[in-house]
């Protein structure tokens, strides 16, 4: 029955076995025929093979008895642990003896055996007392224990554990538990009903989930045994979140520059605030400041979710070099939490502005005869650019009579550099070049006009050094003779010219006598009639004078002739006895041949020219046929012999004329 009756499993459970045990245990009772009981003691987990004790020895029997007889060991537990040593009569261990699989935490470990022999049947009871030896360590039912703790609880606070087991008993089973070394937790335990200690967390420091989120910690059993085992258990520390915490950014400033060209969109800084807290705590939503101005906020934007800053106006160095932004970062917890930064935007600067010229005084007219030098303008330049952009260069022409005269900062006189002539140029634009450093360059310009005031450098002057005037005698008292012209270059009264005649003598007599001049326009008159037979020709000193200070002037000559008009008739000088009209007696002898020269008419005419040219002609003869007369000479001569026939008077008529317009003529009368 005990050989073949049902085998218990190594690992049995602690109450079936102790119900197999106790029903073995009343059967053999009955059956028992032996008083004594022998019992043996062994440590738990001996190899196979083993010795428990020599049993024909202990139970009286021969070798020859336990072979004949059949001797055979049957296990109250049902598992066939022991076997018999047939030769050598000991009882040895036949399979692996776990005293945790058969007693559990029993403190008394007893195997009770039947050793059974045949012919007769016989049987006796023997105990094996299995010995715990220290082969197991505390263990945990999991592996991992996790909390979670929020980081407001207080100091003090108790979180229970799980226990450990350990199958051993006595001094080899559990005795205490340690926790890896931290400074925000102890160990403590506390007894329950059953006499078992349950180990328990305890906060020795408050929780701070933004230093140390997450805490690991090692929770350790021992046994009492030597060496001591041991178990272990990870216990996971999570840190459930308060919003205590701001957003803070890397930064308190940021610097940043950009172009002043720079366009719509383009980015300026991604700004990261950082909250240690989690969840909806540490969710980071930016915006601008509250007091952001209006011009700020016109000019840029902020992503709330990312922190990106980017342009959305247009820049301009000018009117703001540079922007301070304020920048809030709130989190989403309750209350919510901000922290803030500032942002200073720089704006580079690009050459966008020319350069600009400013009169700082309006320029003041110059006179002709100023030394070099002299200031005629204060003159600036600006440039609102900076750097080298701002930096201006002024240029003026080439040849011009000024230049440029640095002051103090970019201010200028415009002063004369060379001599100046009023007459050459009365007015000078000057145009002056502004042209900045930038790259590319940007320049300007600006015409300054300088008005060049007149001295009276210059005299008149007459169109001509002298003139020849020709006036017909005998003309009317009064009219004009000849007008003389004078220019001045001069400006305004320099040349504003008034003439005069100036004294001379004419025949002894002042030549005002003669002639006056309009002293506005140079006209010259007579003041009375002239005769060619008395005045042929005279010359008359006219001067132009300006009237500037000192004032100026010039001569100029007039010759003036007296042309003959035929006022003047022929006068008879020959016979000169013989008055105009008057009768010359002559005398020819009777026996005259012909050309006979029987007298000469000579005649002078005061005239000139054609005027005075004389001609001689007989008008008038007793006898036409007698006598006749040069055209040239007046001889008057016979044309043929006289005859007795003749009268012994004649007369003759002669005339005498000019070759004048009209004709002047005279008459003689020759007897």
């Amino acid at each position: 029955m005990c050989c073949n009756g049902p085998r218990i499993t190594k690992r049995m459970g602690y109450r079936d076995w102790r119900w197999q045990a106790l029903w073995w245990h009343h059967f053999f009772l009955l059956w028992s025929t032996i008083n004594g009981q022998t019992r043996y003691s062994i440590p738990e987990e001996l190899k196979q093979g083993s010795v428990v004790g020599n049993l024909a020895k202990d139970l009286g029997l021969g070798l020859t008895d336990m072979f004949d007889r059949k001797m055979r060991v049957a296990s109250e537990a049902g598992e066939q642990y022991f076997s018999v040593d047939a030769g050598k009569g000991e009882l040895v261990v036949n399979d692996r003896i776990d005293r945790e699989a058969l007693c559990g935490q029993s403190a008394s470990c007893v195997l009770p055996l039947q050793v059974v022999v045949e012919n007769p049947l016989q049987s006796h009871r023997i105990e094996v007392e299995i010995r715990d030896t220290n082969d197991n360590s505390p263990s945990f039912l999991t592996q991992e224990i996790n909390l979670k703790i929020p980081e407001s609880v207080a100091i003090g606070k108790r979180f229970p554990l799980e226990s450990a087991e350990d199958p051993d008993v006595g001094s080899n089973s559990l005795k205490t538990y340690s926790l890896s070394k931290n400074e925000y937790f102890s160990l403590k335990f506390k007894d329950t009903k059953n006499g078992k200690a349950v180990p328990e967390l305890v906060l020795e420091k408050p929780l701070d989930r933004e230093k140390n989120a997450l805490h690991q910690l090692l929770l350790t059993a021992l046994d009492g045994g030597n060496p001591v085992k041991s178990g272990t258990c990870k216990i996971i520390i999570t840190v459930l979140d308060n919003n205590d915490n701001f957003p803070l950014f890397n930064e308190n400033e940021y610097k940043v520059s950009l172009k002043e060209n720079s366009t719509k969109g383009t980015f300026v800084i991604k700004l990261t605030a950082t909250d240690a807290d989690d969840g909806l705590n540490g969710e980071v939503k930016y915006s601008f400041g509250s007091r952001t101005p209006d011009f700020v906020l016109s000019t840029f934007e902020i992503n709330d979710i990312t922190g990106e800053i980017v342009l959305k106006g247009a820049l301009d160095y000018e009117t703001s070099k540079s922007y301070l932004i304020d920048i809030t970062a709130k989190d989403k917890g309750t209350p919510e939490m901000e922290g803030h930064c500032r942002v200073q935007l720089d704006i580079e600067d690009i050459n966008d502005n020319a350069p600009e010229i400013v009169l700082t005084s309006k320029p003041s007219p110059v006179r002709e005869d100023a030394p070099s030098g002299t200031v005629v303008a204060l003159i600036s330049s600006r440039d609102v650019d900076s750097g080298d952009n701002g930096k201006v260069k002024l240029q003026l022409p080439k040849r011009s009579p000024f230049t440029l005269k640095p002051s103090f900062s970019n201010n200028y006189e415009l002063v004369t550099s060379g001599a100046l002539d009023r007459e050459s140029f009365s007015e000078y634009n000057i145009e002056i070049t502004a042209t900045d450093s930038g790259s590319p360059p940007l320049s300007s310009k600006k015409i300054i006009p300088v008005s060049i005031t007149d001295v009276n450098d210059n005299p008149p002057v007459f169109t001509q050094p002298s003139y020849n005037v020709y006036l017909k005698e005998n003309g009317v008292p009064g009219s004009i003779l000849y007008s003389v012209s004078a220019s001045d270059l001069d400006f305004g009264e320099n040349a504003k010219i008034s003439y005069s005649i100036l004294d001379s003598k004419v025949q002894d007599v002042s030549v005002s006598s003669y002639v006056y001049i309009n002293s506005d326009n140079g006209s010259i008159y007579s003041m009375h009639s002239f005769d060619y037979e008395k005045l042929k020709v005279f010359q008359i000193q006219v001067q132009a004078k300006d009237q500037g200070s000192p004032s100026l002037s010039s001569n100029a000559t007039v010759h003036v002739f007296i042309l003959d008009q035929n006022d003047n008739a022929p006068a008879v000088i020959y016979p000169s006895s013989a008055a105009l009209g008057s009768l010359s007696h002559q005398r020819m002898p009777r026996s005259a041949k012909a050309g006979h020269l029987v007298t000469k008419v000579t005649a002078v005419d005061a005239d000139s020219g054609h005027n005075a040219w004389i001609s001689y002609r007989l008008a008038e003869a007793t006898d036409a046929s007698l006598f006749t007369v040069n055209l040239y000479t007046g001889e008057v001569r016979t044309k043929r012999a006289a005859s007795e026939q003749d009268d012994s008077s004649q007369r003759l008529l002669i005339e005498i004329k000019d070759d004048g317009e009209p004709v002047q003529s005279s008459t003689v009368t020759v007897s």
